[in-house]
Protein backbone atom coordinates (compact mmCIF):
# COMPACT_ATOMS: atom_id res chain seq x y z
CA UNK A 1 0.00 0.00 0.00
CA UNK A 2 1.20 3.47 -1.17
CA UNK A 3 2.03 4.86 2.43
CA UNK A 4 -0.66 7.56 3.58
CA UNK A 5 -3.39 6.27 1.24
CA UNK A 6 -5.27 4.40 3.68
CA UNK A 7 -9.24 4.03 3.62
CA UNK A 8 -9.80 6.78 6.00
CA UNK A 9 -7.62 9.14 4.50
CA UNK A 10 -8.92 12.49 2.47
CA UNK A 11 -8.69 12.45 -0.67
CA UNK A 12 -6.47 15.47 -2.34
CA UNK A 13 -7.50 18.98 -2.36
CA UNK A 14 -7.24 20.57 -5.66
CA UNK A 15 -7.54 24.87 -5.67
CA UNK A 16 -9.70 26.01 -7.54
CA UNK A 17 -7.96 29.45 -8.05
CA UNK A 18 -10.79 31.67 -6.41
CA UNK A 19 -9.96 33.29 -3.23
CA UNK A 20 -11.99 32.27 -0.06
CA UNK A 21 -14.66 34.39 1.03
CA UNK A 22 -14.05 37.53 3.33
CA UNK A 23 -15.31 35.41 6.22
CA UNK A 24 -13.29 32.15 5.62
CA UNK A 25 -10.76 32.72 8.48
CA UNK A 26 -13.82 33.82 11.02
CA UNK A 27 -15.41 30.79 10.13
CA UNK A 28 -12.04 28.85 10.68
CA UNK A 29 -11.78 30.73 13.95
CA UNK A 30 -15.08 29.59 15.17
CA UNK A 31 -15.19 25.90 13.87
CA UNK A 32 -11.47 25.24 15.29
CA UNK A 33 -11.31 27.20 18.35
CA UNK A 34 -8.47 24.89 19.92
CA UNK A 35 -5.56 25.48 17.76
CA UNK A 36 -2.07 23.88 17.96
CA UNK A 37 1.17 25.28 15.78
CA UNK A 38 4.29 22.36 15.42
CA UNK A 39 7.64 23.12 14.75
CA UNK A 40 10.57 21.66 14.58
CA UNK A 41 12.45 23.90 16.48
CA UNK A 42 12.36 27.48 17.74
CA UNK A 43 15.63 28.73 17.91
CA UNK A 44 17.08 30.69 15.09
CA UNK A 45 14.77 32.90 13.10
CA UNK A 46 14.98 32.00 9.58
CA UNK A 47 12.31 31.67 6.56
CA UNK A 48 10.29 28.54 8.12
CA UNK A 49 9.41 30.76 11.17
CA UNK A 50 7.99 32.97 8.98
CA UNK A 51 5.40 30.68 8.48
CA UNK A 52 4.87 30.09 11.38
CA UNK A 53 4.27 33.84 12.19
CA UNK A 54 1.41 33.97 9.65
CA UNK A 55 0.17 31.00 11.25
CA UNK A 56 -0.06 33.02 14.57
CA UNK A 57 -1.50 35.63 12.42
CA UNK A 58 -4.35 33.46 11.30
CA UNK A 59 -5.26 32.10 14.09
CA UNK A 60 -4.33 33.98 17.36
CA UNK A 61 -5.56 32.07 20.16
CA UNK A 62 -3.12 28.89 18.90
CA UNK A 63 -0.43 27.52 21.06
CA UNK A 64 3.22 26.62 20.17
CA UNK A 65 4.27 23.47 20.37
CA UNK A 66 8.52 22.52 19.61
CA UNK A 67 11.25 20.36 20.30
CA UNK A 68 13.92 23.26 21.75
CA UNK A 69 12.66 26.33 22.23
CA UNK A 70 14.82 29.68 23.50
CA UNK A 71 12.99 32.53 23.47
CA UNK A 72 15.65 35.48 23.32
CA UNK A 73 15.33 35.99 19.48
CA UNK A 74 11.41 35.85 18.77
CA UNK A 75 8.87 38.64 18.80
CA UNK A 76 6.26 38.89 21.42
CA UNK A 77 4.01 37.32 18.82
CA UNK A 78 5.36 34.10 19.93
CA UNK A 79 7.23 35.35 23.45
CA UNK A 80 3.25 36.47 24.75
CA UNK A 81 1.63 32.50 24.19
CA UNK A 82 1.47 29.32 25.58
CA UNK A 83 4.90 27.73 23.70
CA UNK A 84 5.14 23.69 25.06
CA UNK A 85 8.52 22.67 24.44
CA UNK A 86 9.65 19.17 24.64
CA UNK A 87 11.34 17.33 27.23
CA UNK A 88 14.18 18.01 25.06
CA UNK A 89 14.33 21.40 25.59
CA UNK A 90 15.80 20.45 29.73
CA UNK A 91 18.74 19.40 27.90
CA UNK A 92 21.43 21.21 28.74
CA UNK A 93 22.94 23.73 25.64
CA UNK A 94 19.87 22.24 23.53
CA UNK A 95 19.12 25.51 22.28
CA UNK A 96 22.60 25.92 21.02
CA UNK A 97 23.13 22.10 19.83
CA UNK A 98 19.61 21.18 18.56
CA UNK A 99 21.16 19.38 15.27
CA UNK A 100 22.75 16.96 17.61
CA UNK A 101 19.56 16.16 18.93
CA UNK A 102 18.10 15.31 15.92
CA UNK A 103 17.80 11.41 16.27
CA UNK A 104 15.88 11.86 19.37
CA UNK A 105 13.26 14.58 18.22
CA UNK A 106 10.95 11.64 16.95
CA UNK A 107 10.11 10.51 20.30
CA UNK A 108 10.29 13.93 21.52
CA UNK A 109 6.88 15.31 19.19
CA UNK A 110 5.57 11.67 19.66
CA UNK A 111 4.97 12.30 23.09
CA UNK A 112 3.03 15.50 23.11
CA UNK A 113 0.02 15.38 24.28
CA UNK A 114 -2.77 17.18 21.55
CA UNK A 115 -6.00 15.92 23.44
CA UNK A 116 -8.85 18.38 22.87
CA UNK A 117 -7.24 20.59 19.63
CA UNK A 118 -9.51 20.57 16.89
CA UNK A 119 -7.00 21.79 14.14
CA UNK A 120 -2.99 20.74 13.81
CA UNK A 121 -1.07 22.80 12.05
CA UNK A 122 2.42 21.34 11.31
CA UNK A 123 5.12 23.47 9.74
CA UNK A 124 7.60 20.59 9.58
CA UNK A 125 10.69 20.11 7.39
CA UNK A 126 12.16 17.10 10.37
CA UNK A 127 9.91 15.84 12.69
CA UNK A 128 6.86 17.96 13.45
CA UNK A 129 4.44 16.45 11.11
CA UNK A 130 5.16 13.15 13.06
CA UNK A 131 2.75 14.79 16.41
CA UNK A 132 0.26 12.10 17.78
CA UNK A 133 -3.34 13.80 17.04
CA UNK A 134 -6.60 13.41 17.79
CA UNK A 135 -8.75 11.35 15.84
CA UNK A 136 -11.23 14.00 15.46
CA UNK A 137 -8.80 16.82 15.28
CA UNK A 138 -7.78 17.57 11.28
CA UNK A 139 -4.02 17.90 10.73
CA UNK A 140 -2.69 20.15 7.97
CA UNK A 141 1.46 19.78 7.49
CA UNK A 142 2.91 22.78 5.49
CA UNK A 143 6.03 20.72 4.58
CA UNK A 144 8.98 22.79 3.88
CA UNK A 145 10.74 19.70 2.72
CA UNK A 146 10.62 16.31 3.20
CA UNK A 147 14.03 15.68 6.18
CA UNK A 148 16.77 16.11 3.94
CA UNK A 149 19.45 14.86 5.90
CA UNK A 150 17.73 11.35 5.57
CA UNK A 151 16.15 11.33 1.90
CA UNK A 152 19.18 13.72 -0.10
CA UNK A 153 22.26 12.34 -0.29
CA UNK A 154 23.76 15.58 -1.89
CA UNK A 155 22.81 17.74 0.90
CA UNK A 156 25.33 16.59 2.98
CA UNK A 157 28.06 16.41 0.52
CA UNK A 158 30.66 18.84 1.88
CA UNK A 159 30.25 18.60 5.77
CA UNK A 160 33.14 17.48 7.21
CA UNK A 161 32.29 13.91 9.26
CA UNK A 162 34.58 12.55 11.65
CA UNK A 163 35.21 8.55 11.01
CA UNK A 164 33.31 7.30 13.83
CA UNK A 165 30.06 9.48 12.56
CA UNK A 166 30.69 8.19 9.56
CA UNK A 167 30.73 4.70 10.22
CA UNK A 168 27.46 5.74 12.31
CA UNK A 169 26.01 7.93 9.82
CA UNK A 170 24.26 5.57 7.36
CA UNK A 171 22.37 3.14 9.93
CA UNK A 172 21.02 6.30 11.59
CA UNK A 173 19.96 8.17 8.23
CA UNK A 174 17.95 4.33 7.06
CA UNK A 175 16.04 4.66 11.15
CA UNK A 176 15.49 8.84 10.43
CA UNK A 177 14.31 7.64 6.96
CA UNK A 178 11.86 4.76 8.69
CA UNK A 179 10.44 7.55 11.28
CA UNK A 180 10.38 10.19 8.74
CA UNK A 181 7.65 7.63 6.14
CA UNK A 182 5.89 6.61 9.46
CA UNK A 183 5.28 10.14 10.21
CA UNK A 184 3.88 10.93 6.77
CA UNK A 185 1.02 9.00 7.30
CA UNK A 186 -0.22 11.36 10.21
CA UNK A 187 -1.62 14.63 8.36
CA UNK A 188 -4.67 14.59 6.40
CA UNK A 189 -3.08 17.17 3.86
CA UNK A 190 -0.39 17.92 3.13
CA UNK A 191 0.94 21.90 1.86
CA UNK A 192 4.33 22.12 -0.12
CA UNK A 193 6.11 25.34 0.06
CA UNK A 194 6.91 24.67 -4.04
CA UNK A 195 6.50 21.97 -6.54
CA UNK A 196 9.87 21.04 -6.11
CA UNK A 197 8.98 19.86 -2.92
CA UNK A 198 5.22 18.82 -3.74
CA UNK A 199 7.20 16.31 -6.40
CA UNK A 200 9.86 15.26 -3.35
CA UNK A 201 6.41 14.91 -1.27
CA UNK A 202 4.93 12.01 -4.24
CA UNK A 203 8.10 10.52 -4.35
CA UNK A 204 9.65 9.93 -1.07
CA UNK A 205 5.82 9.91 1.09
CA UNK A 206 3.51 8.68 -1.62
CA UNK A 207 1.65 11.60 -0.90
CA UNK A 208 -0.19 14.43 -2.92
CA UNK A 209 0.23 18.11 -1.84
CA UNK A 210 -1.43 21.51 -2.26
CA UNK A 211 1.27 24.40 -3.54
CA UNK A 212 1.02 27.46 -0.99
CA UNK A 213 4.16 29.57 -1.56
CA UNK A 214 5.77 30.69 1.34
CA UNK A 215 4.84 34.25 3.42
CA UNK A 216 7.77 36.87 2.08
CA UNK A 217 7.61 40.40 2.98
CA UNK A 218 7.49 41.36 -0.61
CA UNK A 219 6.33 45.19 0.32
CA UNK A 220 9.46 45.89 2.54
CA UNK A 221 11.67 45.37 -0.78
CA UNK A 222 9.25 47.03 -3.05
CA UNK A 223 9.65 50.35 -1.08
CA UNK A 224 13.59 50.25 -1.43
CA UNK A 225 15.25 52.60 -4.12
CA UNK A 226 17.16 50.80 -6.58
CA UNK A 227 21.07 51.66 -6.97
CA UNK A 228 22.55 49.06 -8.90
CA UNK A 229 26.72 49.08 -8.64
CA UNK A 230 29.16 46.93 -9.89
CA UNK A 231 28.86 43.95 -7.51
CA UNK A 232 27.50 40.94 -7.12
CA UNK A 233 26.08 39.38 -3.67
CA UNK A 234 25.61 36.51 -2.22
CA UNK A 235 23.67 36.39 0.86
CA UNK A 236 22.84 33.63 3.53
CA UNK A 237 23.97 31.14 5.81
CA UNK A 238 27.49 29.78 3.95
CA UNK A 239 27.21 26.01 4.55
CA UNK A 240 27.77 23.39 1.56
CA UNK A 241 24.94 22.78 0.32
CA UNK A 242 24.48 26.57 -0.38
CA UNK A 243 27.26 26.00 -2.72
CA UNK A 244 29.22 30.07 -2.27
CA UNK A 245 32.76 28.40 -2.94
CA UNK A 246 30.91 28.41 -6.92
CA UNK A 247 30.07 32.15 -7.36
CA UNK A 248 33.19 33.00 -5.45
CA UNK A 249 34.89 30.63 -8.30
CA UNK A 250 32.72 32.10 -10.89
CA UNK A 251 33.33 35.61 -10.10
CA UNK A 252 37.25 35.10 -10.36
CA UNK A 253 37.13 33.60 -13.47
CA UNK A 254 35.70 35.87 -14.80
CA UNK A 255 37.55 39.09 -12.50
CA UNK A 256 33.59 40.40 -11.11
CA UNK A 257 33.73 42.21 -7.73
CA UNK A 258 31.29 39.94 -5.30
CA UNK A 259 30.23 40.61 -1.68
CA UNK A 260 29.44 37.65 0.00
CA UNK A 261 26.98 38.61 3.28
CA UNK A 262 26.65 35.74 6.01
CA UNK A 263 28.48 33.16 7.96
CA UNK A 264 28.53 29.59 8.88
CA UNK A 265 30.39 26.41 8.90
CA UNK A 266 31.66 26.56 5.35
CA UNK A 267 33.01 30.30 5.37
CA UNK A 268 36.75 29.35 5.74
CA UNK A 269 36.86 27.07 2.93
CA UNK A 270 35.42 29.88 0.67
CA UNK A 271 37.38 32.78 1.99
CA UNK A 272 40.45 30.59 1.36
CA UNK A 273 39.77 29.87 -2.22
CA UNK A 274 38.87 34.10 -3.13
CA UNK A 275 40.69 36.40 -5.01
CA UNK A 276 41.08 39.64 -4.35
CA UNK A 277 37.79 40.73 -6.18
CA UNK A 278 35.52 39.17 -3.50
CA UNK A 279 34.89 40.61 -0.29
CA UNK A 280 33.19 39.31 2.93
CA UNK A 281 31.24 40.96 4.82
CA UNK A 282 29.62 38.28 7.74
CA UNK A 283 26.29 38.50 9.39
CA UNK A 284 25.00 42.17 8.29
CA UNK A 285 22.08 44.44 10.17
CA UNK A 286 18.75 44.12 8.11
CA UNK A 287 19.53 47.84 7.06
CA UNK A 288 22.92 46.37 5.22
CA UNK A 289 21.22 43.59 3.68
CA UNK A 290 18.85 46.41 1.98
CA UNK A 291 21.30 48.61 0.75
CA UNK A 292 23.88 45.51 -0.59
CA UNK A 293 19.95 44.05 -1.99
CA UNK A 294 19.55 47.63 -3.57
CA UNK A 295 23.48 48.21 -4.79
CA UNK A 296 24.19 44.71 -6.42
CA UNK A 297 24.13 44.28 -10.17
CA UNK A 298 22.01 40.49 -9.37
CA UNK A 299 22.02 38.51 -6.60
CA UNK A 300 24.02 35.04 -7.18
CA UNK A 301 22.05 31.47 -5.73
CA UNK A 302 24.11 28.90 -6.93
CA UNK A 303 22.72 26.17 -4.64
CA UNK A 304 19.05 24.06 -4.72
CA UNK A 305 16.56 25.27 -2.33
CA UNK A 306 13.72 23.88 -1.66
CA UNK A 307 11.84 27.48 -2.58
CA UNK A 308 14.38 29.80 -2.29
CA UNK A 309 12.79 33.26 -0.12
CA UNK A 310 16.49 35.22 -0.76
CA UNK A 311 15.74 35.52 -4.65
CA UNK A 312 12.07 36.58 -4.32
CA UNK A 313 13.56 39.56 -1.78
CA UNK A 314 16.01 40.08 -4.17
CA UNK A 315 13.19 40.50 -7.36
CA UNK A 316 11.00 42.73 -5.10
CA UNK A 317 13.97 45.13 -4.92
CA UNK A 318 14.16 45.62 -8.16
CA UNK A 319 17.04 43.04 -8.40
CA UNK A 320 17.89 40.43 -10.92
CA UNK A 321 18.41 36.69 -9.78
CA UNK A 322 20.76 34.57 -11.52
CA UNK A 323 19.98 31.28 -10.20
CA UNK A 324 20.95 27.61 -10.62
CA UNK A 325 17.37 26.16 -12.63
CA UNK A 326 16.97 23.02 -9.93
CA UNK A 327 14.22 23.62 -7.31
CA UNK A 328 12.00 26.63 -6.09
CA UNK A 329 14.53 28.85 -7.70
CA UNK A 330 12.92 27.76 -10.88
CA UNK A 331 9.17 29.44 -9.53
CA UNK A 332 10.54 32.49 -9.08
CA UNK A 333 12.74 33.99 -11.43
CA UNK A 334 11.85 34.14 -14.91
CA UNK A 335 14.20 32.87 -17.03
CA UNK A 336 15.51 35.95 -19.36
CA UNK A 337 13.01 38.53 -17.89
CA UNK A 338 13.77 38.85 -14.29
CA UNK A 339 17.55 37.14 -14.05
CA UNK A 340 18.99 33.68 -15.32
CA UNK A 341 19.08 30.67 -14.92
CA UNK A 342 22.21 28.06 -15.10
CA UNK A 343 21.80 24.19 -15.86
CA UNK A 344 25.14 23.00 -14.13
CA UNK A 345 25.94 23.61 -10.77
CA UNK A 346 29.98 24.57 -11.69
CA UNK A 347 31.93 27.55 -12.16
CA UNK A 348 31.87 27.69 -15.90
CA UNK A 349 28.41 27.21 -15.87
CA UNK A 350 27.53 29.96 -13.24
CA UNK A 351 30.31 32.13 -15.42
CA UNK A 352 28.40 31.91 -18.80
CA UNK A 353 25.50 32.73 -16.92
CA UNK A 354 26.71 36.34 -15.24
CA UNK A 355 27.87 36.87 -18.63
CA UNK A 356 24.74 36.33 -20.30
CA UNK A 357 22.89 38.41 -17.99
CA UNK A 358 25.04 41.28 -18.57
CA UNK A 359 23.85 41.43 -22.20
CA UNK A 360 20.42 41.81 -21.21
CA UNK A 361 18.51 44.46 -20.69
CA UNK A 362 16.06 43.37 -17.99
CA UNK A 363 12.97 45.64 -16.52
CA UNK A 364 13.33 46.24 -12.89
CA UNK A 365 9.50 46.77 -13.12
CA UNK A 366 8.72 43.66 -14.13
CA UNK A 367 11.15 42.45 -11.88
CA UNK A 368 9.39 43.48 -9.00
CA UNK A 369 6.23 42.90 -9.99
CA UNK A 370 6.90 39.43 -10.27
CA UNK A 371 7.66 38.86 -6.93
CA UNK A 372 4.52 40.68 -5.78
CA UNK A 373 3.04 36.56 -6.23
CA UNK A 374 4.56 35.76 -3.04
CA UNK A 375 3.39 38.25 -0.40
CA UNK A 376 1.80 37.28 3.41
CA UNK A 377 -1.84 38.48 2.65
CA UNK A 378 -1.71 35.87 -0.27
CA UNK A 379 -0.16 32.98 2.03
CA UNK A 380 -2.59 33.41 4.67
CA UNK A 381 -5.51 33.38 1.75
CA UNK A 382 -4.29 30.26 0.07
CA UNK A 383 -3.80 28.42 3.08
CA UNK A 384 -7.12 29.47 4.64
CA UNK A 385 -8.70 28.01 1.45
CA UNK A 386 -6.90 24.69 1.34
CA UNK A 387 -7.51 24.14 5.05
CA UNK A 388 -11.61 25.15 4.70
CA UNK A 389 -11.62 22.59 1.65
CA UNK A 390 -9.79 20.07 3.88
CA UNK A 391 -12.54 20.65 6.51
CA UNK A 392 -15.24 20.39 4.14
CA UNK A 393 -13.70 17.15 2.60
CA UNK A 394 -13.05 15.76 5.97
CA UNK A 395 -17.03 15.98 6.89
CA UNK A 396 -18.10 15.07 3.88
CA UNK A 397 -16.24 12.01 4.31
CA UNK A 398 -17.57 11.32 7.76
CA UNK A 399 -21.01 11.69 6.53
CA UNK A 400 -20.41 9.02 3.46
CA UNK A 401 -19.10 6.48 6.05
CA UNK A 402 -22.16 6.96 8.29
CA UNK A 403 -24.46 6.09 5.58
CA UNK A 404 -28.09 7.05 5.64
CA UNK A 405 -30.04 7.57 8.52
CA UNK A 406 -32.31 4.76 9.66
CA UNK A 407 -35.86 5.62 9.32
Amino acid sequence: MIPGAGACRLAPVQSDGQPPSASTLEELRRRFPRVAVVHDWLTIPGGSEQVVLQLLEMFPAAELFTSVYDPAPWPAEIKERPVHPSYLNRIPGAARHYPKLLPLMNGAFRSFDLAGFDLVLSSSHACAKNVRTPPAALHVCYCHTPMRYAWDAEFLRGEEVGRITGLLLPPLLSRLRRQDLAGAEGPDVFVANSAHVAERIARYYGRSAEIVHPPIDVEHFLGLERSPQDYYLTFGRIVPYKRVDLAVAACGLLGRKLKVAGAGRALGAVRASAGKDTEFLGKVSTAERDQLLSGARALLFPGEEDFGIVPVEAQAAGTPVIAYGVGGATESVLDGRTGVLFDEQSPGSLAAAIERFEQLQLDGEETRQSATRFGQSRFRTELASVIERAAQTREADARERAGPRAT
